[in-house]
């Protein structure tokens, strides 16, 4: 599939190379762009705007070919021409090539996946008009190129949607992309408004006539798509979508950057919750007495399962009845942010960003993948906009539905929400990120170190004090945290022992206090991704160790006993320790981009003292 690149008058925002490294990856990264550029765009790269990429086999292979190419350049790179934070970069660069050649020969969910046509569309229209980072003579025309270029696109999709012989095309991802697809005609009517409104003000209105001819052919070309998903694909669609034990494995290893087997991380998050749910307990028997009026406190006997779970939901069941009206749901999120930050400064916790953040509802072809999440600018797109999600319930959903959805996010657990989504979480994590030096490391962000630090964070803050006036907000956190333990026993379950929908419910709504609807929509994603519920937790857990380690080290480097740091637990706070100050740890560990856990473990220890302050 050809199609001549639309080329944007922007400047090139890549730094011309001046090392051998350099020079390397810019060639890799010019290639990796033009082959995929939607991700480009999103990575701040906008040459490639008008273009949708090539779905077809020869662009699979072309490709896999550019993979070997880039990789066999930077193993030739010899370890004493490279600085430290190159050999880092090469590293980390082979370590995603490995990851791509993974999706690109074992994973093809190309093959077998409806739902990642539905993703990619809407990607690629919504990044043209949410953010100006280019006039819109530039965006536009890059708008209209993308959707002139629509119906060849989803032909050559169609006929990749074919599924493997091992896995048949997706049922329920089927399904979910054509509810989801909707979304994509509305972006191409905004784009038609937005054109039509800049028009009227004199801004290239050359584009309208072209762009409403465009649309009408793109709808066309989507409805034909809708049709032959629900009848030729739906036809050869028996799959779920679920991994199975052995590709789920291998998924999981390059998803988390090392060896732990899903056995072992079942165990680990087993352990977690007993401690987690302990934890509850004892401050739900804290709480019970403010939340209940009226009703006694149940003796529960040790070891009394129900009688725990039916105590502390009782209390958590209390705390949901204090929750927002739908409507008010962005409103009320922003006064939060803002006073989240305000907390941030007057305690010096960590420094804040200027870039812009919006708080806004999830555009409909994203709403199947959860119910707030960030979308930060790329690293080369500076002074650009930060969108905070929030999913509203469905309109058409009955009084019931909305009402557990508005209960699951009450006011506390949209306080936790906006620490993890905002400040200090993601939005600020990668605002910090987009500065660093490194290409590798804020372009290929890593899932497992974003998710990880957004979960942290949530932990620091009610550390440091944030909501200390509220206990019930400190048992809205640990169930939140239940929910990231909750999200790797589901993602394994689901994808590699074949776990029941019954069963599923039983594990989020009985045993990890959840409400239904955020249970059903949770159940949901689980089946649509995988491995990536499991970023949250082991990236926590992989953080609150990062900490550990700074604080010995702090301890150390002022004469301190570092054994006198106890390991990070379920419950309060390690406390003071002596030489250790969360300001400058925080900004230690968000100073590098985004790379996995284990690289920025490494430069904090290069980095750190070595014997006592004098």
């Amino acid at each position: 599939m050809t199609t001549e690149p639309f080329r944007a008058t922007l400047p090139d925002p890549l730094p011309v190379p001046s090392t051998p490294f350099g020079r390397v990856l810019d060639a890799a990264l010019r290639d990796a762009f033009a082959a995929s550029p939607v991700f480009a765009g999103f990575a701040g790269f906008h040459a490639t705007d008008g273009l949708w990429g090539d779905p077809s086999e020869g662009g699979r292979a072309h490709r896999l070919a550019l993979l070997d190419t880039h990789e066999a350049a930077l193993r030739a790179l010899q370890d004493d021409r490279l600085s430290a934070d190159e050999r880092i970069d090469r590293d980390y660069l082979l370590e995603l090539m490995a990851q791509q050649r993974f999706g690109e020969l074992e994973l093809r969910e190309a093959a077998w996946d409806p739902l990642s046509i539905v993703s990619t569309l809407g990607s690629g229209f919504f990044l043209l008009l949410s953010r100006e980072y280019a006039p819109w003579s530039d965006r536009g025309a890059a708008f209209l190129s993308r959707v002139q270029g629509v119906p060849a696109y989803l032909e050559g999709v169609l006929t990749a949607l074919t599924g493997l012989p091992e896995r048949a095309v997706s049922l329920l991802h089927l399904e979910t992309a054509l509810r989801q697809l909707p979304g994509v005609p509305e972006l191409i009517d905004s784009g038609i408004a937005e054109a039509r409104s800049r028009a009227a003000a004199g801004d290239a209105p050359e584009l309208v006539a072209p762009l409403e001819a465009a649309a009408a052919d793109a709808k066309a070309a989507l409805d034909r798509l809708a049709t032959a998903l629900d009848t030729e694909v739906r036809g050869r669609a028996s799959g779920e979508g679920r991994l199975g034990p052995d590709l789920f494995a291998r998924k999981l290893r390059h998803t988390l950057g090392s060896d732990l087997t899903p056995d072992a991380l079942l165990e680990r998050a087993w352990a977690d919750h007993r401690a987690t749910r302990a934890e509850m307990l004892r401050l739900a028997r804290e709480l019970w007495t403010g939340w209940v009026s009226g009703e006694p406190m149940p003796q529960v006997a040790p070891g009394d399962d129900a009688g725990e779970r039916a105590l502390v939901s009782r209390v958590l069941d209390a705390i949901a009845d204090e929750h927002q009206q739908a409507g008010d749901l962005i409103t009320w999120c922003q006064a939060e942010v803002a006073r989240i930050e305000a907390f941030c400064r007057e305690r010096d916790v960590i420094g804040l960003a200027d870039e812009p953040l919006s708080i806004v509802w999830t555009p409909l072809f994203l709403r199947a993948y959860g119910g707030a999440f960030l979308d930060a600018p790329g690293p080369l797109d500076k002074g650009q906009s930060s969108h905070f999600f929030i999913t509203p319930p469905d309109a058409d959903a009955t009084p019931e539905t909305i009402e557990s959805y508005l209960r699951e996010d009450n006011d506390r657990m949209l306080s936790l929400l906006c620490i993890h989504e905002g400040v200090p979480g993601h939005y600020l994590q990668l605002a910090w990120s987009n500065r660093a030096p490194s290409l590798v490391r804020t372009i290929f962000s890593n899932g497992m170190f974003a998710e990880g630090w957004a979960v942290y964070v949530e932990q620091v803050l009610l550390d440091l004090g944030y909501g200390a006036d509220d206990p019930a907000l400190l048992l809205t956190h640990w169930k939140f945290y239940l929910r990231a333990i909750t999200n790797t026993i589901l993602d394994i379950e689901t994808h590699a022992r074949g776990m029941s929908e019954e069963v599923a419910m039983d594990l989020m709504v009985r045993q990890a206090f959840q409400e239904e609807n955020e249970a059903r929509a949770k159940w949901l994603r689980a089946r649509i991704t995988a491995t990536q519920l499991c970023t949250y937790y082991v990236g926590a857990v992989e953080m609150f160790d990062l900490e550990t380690e700074a604080r010995r080290r702090a301890a150390a480097a002022v004469g301190a006993d570092p054994a006198s740091v106890p390991e990070r637990r379920i419950g309060p706070g390690p406390g003071e320790t002596p030489g250790f100050r969360y300001r400058e740890h925080l900004e230690a560990v968000i100073a590098h981009g985004t790379p996995p856990i284990r690289w920025v473990r490494r430069i904090l220890a290069d980095a750190a003292p070595t014997s006592p302050r004098s």
